[in-house]
């Protein structure tokens, strides 16, 4: 006997958004993840591979290593390694290195980087500041004007930011990633105020603010399934935006990936580890519901493409 799972019946739809200038798009879910027996499953996830302004500090041996030493702090040779060699679908430019608390560099210099990294790859850009939402909010003054064209994605917008970088965004054409932390009610109106101010729901994405595995990752999938579930099955338009996970970060700072196999002998090879921490962690967030995942291991993307394909069917 076959078993055959009887379709769930949908009122509402993800919304597609637009990234780069090549027609990329994500979204257009009408059925919850890779459940596309029961209708359109949309647009497959893509993945972005991190690129830092600055050379990183404390990052695992493996990790550089994988990455290459010639290129980490030279954001545009790291970015054109992603696109050429590593596969990537978006190139996520992070610039760690305007927070007031460590090299403080300025807009100008940001939006320097930024378009240097633009210029040198055709795939869409995302382009995430350091958190701190009052330099954020100079930084992407300047950032959105040099990218003007790019329609490249912007963020974290916060509530306490969001009115100077979504009105840049739109008067220089890019997508803002809102992020929220790990509240759907939050998320819901961070999206009620920037679409009252004039920023198109097609320009937004959610980032919902993501946990590791071991480290919150159960707050955040919860938190992306319920936002799922209100934009599917109850039709709310506030959520029927595609998500985006800036997961690198929280990932490769987890104890797991960065312990040595000399610390921690019954862990195994510490290069493996850390590899799999990401993909565990970029696998249950794309059964969440991610559209984007930002991620930094090159293993990984090829490990994440190939889950999804699988998936996607």
């Amino acid at each position: 006997m076959v078993y055959s799972p009887a379709a769930e019946k949908y009122n509402g739809e993800i919304g597609e958004v637009v990234l780069g200038t090549d027609g990329v798009k994500v979204g257009g879910q009408k059925v919850l993840p890779f459940q596309g027996f029961e209708g359109e499953a949309g647009n497959h996830p893509i993945i972005a591979i991190e690129v830092l302004d600055v050379e990183p500090e404390g990052w695992p041996e493996a990790l550089v290593e994988a990455i290459g030493q010639d290129v980490l702090g030279d954001p545009v040779a790291w970015a054109k390694k992603a696109q050429d060699e590593w596969g990537a679908d978006a190139v996520c430019l992070s610039l760690v290195g305007t927070d007031p608390n460590a090299a403080d560099r300025s807009p100008d210099e940001a939006a320097e980087t930024a378009k240097a990294v633009s210029d040198a790859i055709s795939m869409p850009l995302i382009v995430y500041g350091s958190g701190n939402v009052e330099k954020d909010a100079e930084v992407f003054q300047r950032v959105g004007e040099v990218l003007q064209g790019a329609n490249a994605v912007i963020g974290p917008v916060k509530e306490d930011n969001y009115k100077t970088i979504a009105a840049a965004a739109m008067g220089f054409g890019h997508v803002v990633a809102g992020e929220t932390p790990i509240d759907v009610n939050m998320a819901k109106q961070l999206n009620i105020l920037m679409t009252n101010l004039g920023l198109p729901a097609d320009k937004i994405l959610v980032d919902p603010s993501t946990g590791a595995l071991g480290y919150g990752l159960d707050y955040t999938f919860s938190v992306m399934e319920r936002d799922r579930l209100s934009a599917l099955l109850q039709g709310d338009k506030v959520l029927q935006m595609p998500i985006i996970n800036n997961m690198a970060k929280e990932a490769w700072k987890s104890k797991e990936a960065k312990v040595s196999a000399e610390e921690e002998p019954a862990w195994g090879d510490a290069a493996e580890r850390g590899i799999l921490w990401e993909v565990l962690t970029g696998v249950a967030l794309l059964m969440g519901g991610a559209d984007v995942l930002i991620i930094r291991h090159p293993k990984a993307a090829d490990v994440l493409h190939t889950t999804i394909g699988l998936l996607a069917g």
